[in-house]
């Protein structure tokens, strides 16, 4: 039997799908601690378990194509992953292969919350699979890798600072985040190798070995290219 093009395509992408998903053997559950209170209510009837599972699921699929972990050796030993809805202060933060995000943000919040949820979820499953060079990278990279990975899905929050902004390139969150945006230009691929890199250690040499500048130099560009 000959397909028509149009089949044979279809085909071809039904195909892509399935590899793609059957690569991702993570399971994921998602809590809510917090069922009693407002922000507990607004994430049940506005978010959900269900719509949290997909979140993950697609921000774990985006952080390997960002980390270009193709091969399943390139990534963290991760099987499972617990999102929890809690009564606490602040955002969110993550623990080992646990997240939880606030549920007095969650009903606080006054914008999107379906888009602003998304991109900490992100933010914080960035946590969950980046290396961190065994404890020795600075934690100012860390975040701004988290916020780098937030910045590509498009989920940048409209209080974060532009581009050429800030005072030190390890300030964190979205300072680091522009500055390493900036690095990816010069060297496609640079924030993945610098991932790797961090499997197993930290050296500020790592931006030399892979941009041929230190870090200062490139940061010092970095303000000159935006005036600042």
């Amino acid at each position: 039997m000959v397909l028509s093009p149009h089949l044979f395509l279809s085909l071809l992408v039904i195909l892509a799908t399935s590899t793609v998903a059957a690569e991702d053997f993570t399971a994921y559950t998602v809590t809510n601690n917090a069922c009693a209170t407002a922000g507990g209510a607004r994430f049940t009837g506005d978010i959900g378990v269900d719509h949290s599972k997909q979140i993950l699921a697609s921000a774990t699929a985006f952080i390997w194509s960002i980390f270009l972990q193709t091969d399943p050796a390139d990534r963290k030993n991760v099987h499972r992953v617990d999102l929890f809805i809690d009564v606490m202060d602040g955002v969110a933060y993550a623990d080992n292969n646990e997240i939880r995000v606030s549920s007095n943000y969650i009903g606080n919040y006054t914008g999107d919350l379906e888009r602003e949820f998304s991109g900490v979820l992100y933010h914080e499953m960035t946590h969950v699979w980046q290396w961190d060079g065994n404890g020795t990278t600075p934690g100012g990279l860390i975040e701004g890798i988290a916020d780098f990975v937030r910045l590509k899905a498009n989920y940048t929050p409209s209080h974060w600072v532009q581009p050429g902004q800030g005072d030190r390139w390890d300030r964190g969150y979205d300072v680091t985040a522009r500055f390493l945006d900036y690095c990816n230009d010069l060297r496609n691929g640079f924030v993945a190798e610098l991932n790797n890199k961090m499997r197993t250690g930290y050296s500020a040499q790592y931006f030399v070995d892979l941009l041929g500048k230190t870090v200062d130099e490139l940061w010092t560009h970095y303000k000159a290219k935006y005036g600042i």
